[in-house]
C-alpha cells in the first residue's frame, strides 16, 4: 500500500507541474488568464485523473479499450461534476463548459496515452523476464 502511495503521489506532482506549465506557457501565448480557482480545479482534475488511472488493476479482466473507455468516463463524470458544483458558486457560461470540455479531454488523452504506453511497456519486460526465467527452468 505504501508502495501505491508513493507512485500515486509522483503521478500526481509530475501530471499537475506539467498540466500547470503547459497551462502557464498557453496563457503567455495566448493572453489567457489564471486565477486561484482555475489552479484549484486544474489541481483537483489532476488528482481524479491519476486516481482513476491507477486502478487499471481493478480492470485487468476487461479488454484494454473497455478500461481506457470506462477510466475516461469516470474521470469525466467525477470532472463534470466539480464544474457542475463549481457552477452553483459562481456561473458557467455554454462556452465555459465547452471549454471545460476540450481542456480536460485533450490533456487526459495525452497524459493516458503517456501512462498505457508505460504500463505496456513495463506488461511487456515482466512478460519477457517470464520467458526467460521459464526457459531457463526447462534447460535445466
Amino acid at each position: 500500500m505504501r508502495e501505491y502511495l508513493k507512485e500515486t503521489l509522483l503521478e500526481l506532482c509530475c501530471s499537475y507541474t506539467i498540466i500547470s506549465v503547459g497551462g502557464s506557457i498557453f496563457n503567455l501565448f495566448f493572453g489567457g488568464e489564471t486565477n486561484n480557482v482555475n489552479v484549484i480545479v486544474m489541481f483537483t482534475f489532476c488528482t481524479i485523473a491519476v486516481f482513476i488511472l491507477s486502478l487499471h488493476k481493478l480492470l485487468t479482466r476487461f479488454s484494454p479499450l473497455f478500461m481506457i473507455i470506462v477510466q475516461y468516463l469516470a474521470c469525466f463524470g467525477l470532472c463534470t461534476l466539480i464544474v457542475f458544483i463549481l457552477s452553483r458558486i459562481d456561473h458557467v457560461t455554454k462556452r465555459g463548459w465547452i471549454e471545460y470540455l476540450v481542456s480536460f479531454t485533450i490533456p487526459y488523452v495525452i497524459g493516458a496515452a503517456f501512462y498505457y504506453y508505460r504500463v505496456f511497456k513495463d506488461t511487456k519486460k515482466q512478460d519477457a523476464l517470464i520467458k526467460e526465467i521459464q526457459q531457463a527452468e526447462s534447460e535445466t
